[in-house]
């Protein structure tokens, strides 16, 4: 995927870049809501998201502003490993960058790139459940909020957004 508007690219991350990927999960405020990783995990997580460019077409990429092309964060499409017949988006932004509308944008790109891709499938996103921030994002989206996801460890708010 390649975005790009008057705020951000959407780009794929560079085999460089890992420093700059791993710096976004040292925020505690960040990863907050994210499930607890090692730095060998978040390692074999960007390692992944440069085989999957091959592949294609998801995978995670990097989120930059276009003023000075600071990193802004990162965000993912993929196949939702509790349903394959769904599409799963995600982002995580900079501390530095919440606030601004850039959430409500990578969403509504991500969602446009999704349909783009004409699999007929629904897109879902999940949010931990105390996540008001990102849940607002995905309301403001015209994702619909389902039954909770139950995982084996946990208990996720859980959004759809149905195939047009």
């Amino acid at each position: 995927m390649h975005y790009k508007n008057e705020r951000i690219i959407i780009r794929e991350f560079t085999p460089k870049e890992f420093l700059l990927f791993s710096t976004l999960f040292e925020n505690e405020n960040v990863t907050r809501y994210l499930p607890y990783k090692t730095p060998e995990e978040y390692k074999e997580m960007f390692d992944k998201a440069l085989a999957d460019y091959e592949a294609g077409p998801f995978s995670r990429w990097g989120i930059f502003s276009t003023q000075n092309n600071d990193f802004v964060g990162m965000c993912l499409a993929r196949i939702f490993l509790d349903n394959p017949d769904q599409l799963e988006i995600g982002y995580t932004l900079g501390e530095n960058y919440w606030g601004k509308g850039l959430g409500t944008e990578v969403c509504k790109t991500l969602i446009d790139y999704c349909f783009s891709l004409n699999l007929k499938k629904d897109i879902v996103a999940v949010t931990d459940l105390d996540n008001i921030g990102s849940q607002k994002v995905l309301l403001n989206n015209n994702f619909k909020r389902i039954e909770n996801l139950k995982r084996e460890d946990s208990e996720l708010a859980y959004f759809i957004l149905q195939k047009e």
